[in-house]
């Protein structure tokens, strides 16, 4: 009787479909986990309070960062969403609109603008970096494809990004996406169902880093290892910038894999 070993493109597939199909119960355990590590994060970093943008993914809206923004204003960030209702892509008006946001912010506080970006909303605020630097501190996507998706220089483009980005879970190819001017932190997951982990890197330099966490795509924002690197991402000094470093206190380290 002979064996059929499955090849390992399929395995791969078969894996992927698992992933994909365990999303939302990996979400749920993430709410779950944060419920019961919500005491520890009172130990989290917190840094010089300056305005901090969070931009949800796609078709997501500010209900699926809500978790995300309180937390961040409980540390005494003044946050806020995007207030553009539903994620269905980057169209022109909507691109103009956050870009008018971070200006308002920018002026208001007299400093520039941290952006956390979710998957689709991580891809926003990277674009936002590339064209306007100097309104921009610091950059965190939690699960964002930037790598897999190709440079735009315009905004009308954004409609081709967002083509593109359907496609991120048969990629075959993919190298790092260039390190930005400011400060960025890549959070991504080797367990993500929704897109290829790989499209989520970038290359490493003196302010841009990758971090791995274990959560799932849907769970990023409730991820108590996520928010712990948010936190500590968004304290650092502005022009004393370091990557950053796994905690070891109260056994948080064995929430961050190696890589």
């Amino acid at each position: 009787m002979r064996v059929s070993i499955p090849s390992e493109p399929a395995r791969a597939e078969r894996v992927d479909n698992l992933l994909a199909l365990t999303e939302p119960a990996r979400a749920a355990v993430s709410a779950g986990a944060l419920a019961a590590g919500y005491p520890l994060l009172r130990f989290a970093p917190r840094g010089e309070p300056h305005p901090v943008v969070v931009l949800p993914g796609w078709l997501a809206s500010d209900v699926s960062t809500r978790t995300l923004r309180r937390w961040l204003g409980r540390l005494g960030y003044p946050t806020v969403g995007w207030d553009l209702g539903r994620n269905r892509g980057p169209r022109p008006e909507v691109t103009d609109a956050m870009r008018a946001l971070v200006e308002r912010l920018a002026d208001e506080h007299g400093t520039p603008v941290s952006i956390v970006g979710q998957s689709l909303g991580g891809i926003y605020g990277r674009r936002l970096a590339e064209r306007s630097p100097h309104l921009v501190r610091s950059v965190v996507s939690l699960g964002s494809p930037f790598a897999g998706v190709a440079p735009r220089r315009n905004a009308a483009a954004g409609v081709g990004m967002y083509q593109e980005y359907r496609k991120l879970r048969a990629v075959e190819r993919v190298r790092p996406a260039p390190a930005l001017r400011v400060p960025s932190t890549s959070v991504y997951s080797r367990w993500d169902g929704v897109v290829d982990w790989r499209t989520c890197l970038q290359e490493e330099g003196p302010v841009s880093e990758n971090v791995a966490v274990h959560a799932s795509h849907l769970g990023m924002g409730l991820d108590p290892a996520v928010l712990w690197i948010v936190a500590d991402r968004l304290a650092q000094p502005r022009g004393a910038w370091r990557p950053f470093q796994r905690p070891t206190r109260f056994g948080l380290r064995a929430l961050f894999p190696t890589g």
